[in-house]
């Protein structure tokens, strides 16, 4: 597990419960039982990390309750330093409730008002730990409200000052969002501080309004700070941008059960391999293998329920890359 010498990966936002119905493919209306399931797209990123047996830590907050207790254990147990995350004792732990259609995509219901993770403030920081950082990862959704808005600007200023490259997956979750239009400010508003950006297809057609498939409209997010942009395509792998060369890497095939996590696990599994070699952004065979070895961690990612019990270790991705072909 983590504590291992790579330089730190530090993980910035929320950390919740999903919880998901017991049967796939049903609206949370139509569900009878829901399975309790630790998530967070930051946390998921700490634990994906510490489980490829990278150095991760997690900064946030949840509730002083029971939850949010379970929650810090689940960071503790997956090997994620937990230093960094603080205790609300007058609100709740976020939950979601998390449905999967039959076709493997997910509705969301968010209960938050106002929860633990949106009342984290900037003298909540543990400032010595965001200073030893060699990636600060965050979203978006610690960008919605205050005060929780300017303990992530702090948080990140920090980390710049302090030589950290910035690795920035906005997570678009538009019911958290007052508008759309909300939603694409807010993103973007810190678009050009990030040396590393992960979008979804999806998400490429949110904020730009255009086909994600057109190249012009992918480089249009391109900005002269970047090192590396990362476009996921789902099952079809991943399309990658530097500032010298650009390509494709085929993703893999699998039974999809539940599609929730297989972004983090991606992004896990490149943090991890940047922090332990920063050269990969010049070298491009290198970093295809890198992108290769995430496309297996996401698609793995996404044959169990919940983000967190389904990441890999290193030797299950490797194993599975051995009988399993990319498209």
């Amino acid at each position: 597990m983590s504590g291992s010498n790579d330089p730190l990966v530090i993980s910035f936002g929320e950390m919740l419960i999903d919880f998901v119905p017991d049967k796939s493919g049903v609206s949370l209306a139509e569900s009878y039982a829901f399975i309790k399931a630790p998530g967070g797209a930051p946390a998921n990123v700490a634990c994906a990390v510490s489980k490829l047996g990278g150095n991760a830590a997690f900064i946030g907050k949840v509730g002083d309750d029971e939850f949010g207790k379970m929650l810090a254990d689940i960071l503790k147990k997956n090997g994620v330093n937990t230093n960094g995350v603080s205790f609300d004792k007058e609100a709740r732990t976020a939950l979601a409730f998390v449905t999967l259609r039959s076709d493997g995509e997910r509705e969301f219901m968010f209960y938050r008002n106002p929860s633990a993770d949106m009342l984290l403030k900037e003298s909540d920081l543990k400032m010595d730990l965001i200073k030893q950082a060699k990636i600060f990862h965050y979203g978006s959704i610690s960008l919605i409200s205050e005060p929780c808005r300017s303990a992530h600007m702090a948080a990140m200023k920090a980390a710049r000052e302090a030589g950290a490259l910035l690795s920035y997956d906005p997570n678009v979750r538009l019911p958290l969002w007052p508008s759309a239009e909300a939603a694409r400010s807010g993103i973007k508003s810190i678009w050009d501080e990030a040396d590393f950006i992960k979008v979804s297809d999806d998400e490429v057609e949110f904020l730009t309004q255009k086909d994600p498939q057109n190249e012009e409209v992918v480089m249009s997010l391109w900005h002269d700070k970047l090192k590396l942009l990362l476009v996921t395509d789902g099952e079809k792998g991943c399309r990658y941008i530097t500032k010298k060369f650009k390509g494709k890497v085929g993703g893999f095939s699998v039974k999809a059960v539940d599609t929730t996590g297989a972004g983090d696990s991606f992004v896990g599994a490149v943090l991890k391999a940047v922090a332990k070699d920063p050269s990969i952004f010049d070298d491009e065979p290198k970093l295809k293998e890198a992108l290769l070895f995430a496309n297996a961690c996401g698609a793995m990612c996404t044959t169990q329920k919940g983000a967190i019990p389904a990441l890999p270790t290193t030797e299950e991705a490797q194993k599975f890359m051995s009988s399993n072909k990319p498209n």
